[in-house]
């Protein structure tokens, strides 16, 4: 019996396994913290690129240097204005729509994005205005993150597909 409760006595005094212990419950905490600040920075990025983008074409709308005012034309300026956008030709969805500033109560809800697990759905809204009219022009993008299924990759809202929607809202008076 003494030497059972000796064998025990040096098994309870040996600390060798302790770290491996909180290494295996510490490591996928610090992994998925790790990843989730990744994934963070990209979006970052890829929102300030959109953001960029869009406001670059909306300066180019309101001087005069986009000619053919079309979905297909500023889609191009935003995707050559904004670097880091992955597949921005075939994610990126536009939408211009005049604003009443007299009757204004809030931005419409019911964005419509691309959606790469349905059929091809047309342009919805894209109306160039007239002369001194408000107009509010919205991108939304799709993208897929780079860790889809941890962290912060896992609790982004994302379609039939698995990808994320971003959007930018930017605003701008027709000149005449």
């Amino acid at each position: 019996m003494k030497r059972l409760h000796h064998i025990l006595r040096r098994f309870a005094a040996d600390e060798g396994g302790n770290v491996t212990v909180e290494f295996v419950i510490l490591f996928p905490i610090i992994l998925t913290m790790f990843l989730s600040t990744v994934e963070l920075g990209m979006l970052t990025v890829r929102q300030t690129m959109l953001e960029r983008g869009l406001n670059l074409a909306v300066r180019d709308l309101q001087i005069g240097l986009t000619p053919n005012i079309d979905h297909d034309s500023i889609k191009e300026v935003i995707c050559d204005n904004a670097g880091l956008l992955p597949d921005c030709d075939n994610a990126l969805k536009l939408e211009m729509m005049p604003i009443d500033l007299r009757h204004y109560t809030s931005m419409p809800n019911d964005l419509d994005c691309v959606d790469r697990s349905e059929e091809v759905n047309p342009v919805r809204r894209f109306t160039n205005g007239q002369a001194n009219e408000l107009m509010l022009l919205r991108a939304c993008l799709k993208f897929e993150p780079i860790f889809p299924n941890v962290g912060l990759g896992r609790n982004f809202g994302k379609d039939g597909n698995g990808d994320a929607i971003m959007f930018a809202v930017s605003a701008f008076v027709n000149e005449p």
